[in-house]
């Protein structure tokens, strides 16, 4: 974004209210819209690889710090999975510097960039997929162990709100 920079659009987008909490959830995953006063992002994951654990990140929405606390957030993926998913035709712009790789000894590639950083990842994964709205309600969205799926039926619930 830095390097591109922004583009002022001059469309007005109808605003997404929540007055209410709206939300998904697929066993004890869930992504939720919470009313509020601040635009707000709270993730959680919980792994058995003791690498990653049980980590939470909360953000609160400001264009200056999500260069520096969000946006470096690398992706993560198992050791176990790497072949599979080049079988697959997948990760092919992974790298060990672009990504993380955890196995059942700890991080493959460390030094990790934050103690949280895969939480912080899933953080942004939830920002680019709300993205899809056009714009972002004022609300707290608080996330538990979920995934791309959960986070865009979430969108579709609040589209038609």
């Amino acid at each position: 974004i830095a390097q591109a920079g922004v583009v002022e659009q001059f469309e007005i987008l109808p605003a997404i209210t929540i007055a209410e909490p709206v939300f998904v959830r697929k066993g004890d995953a869930f992504v939720a819209a919470l009313p509020s006063d601040e635009l707000r992002f709270s993730y959680g994951i919980d792994f058995e690889l003791s690498a990653i654990g049980n980590q939470w990140h909360s953000w609160r929405f400001d264009p200056e710090t999500f260069a520096a606390e969000i946006a470096p957030a690398r992706t993560f993926g198992f050791a176990h999975q790497i072949e599979q998913l080049r079988a697959n035709g997948l990760i092919k712009g992974g790298s060990l510097e672009n990504a993380l790789v955890c196995s059942t000894d700890g991080w493959i590639n460390p030094p990790l960039r934050f103690s949280n950083e895969p939480a912080r990842h899933k953080l942004l994964d939830l920002i680019g997929d709300l993205s899809l709205l056009g714009t972002f309600p004022t609300a707290h969205f608080l996330a538990y162990k979920a995934s791309h799926g959960l986070h865009t039926q979430l969108v579709r619930q609040l589209l038609n709100l």
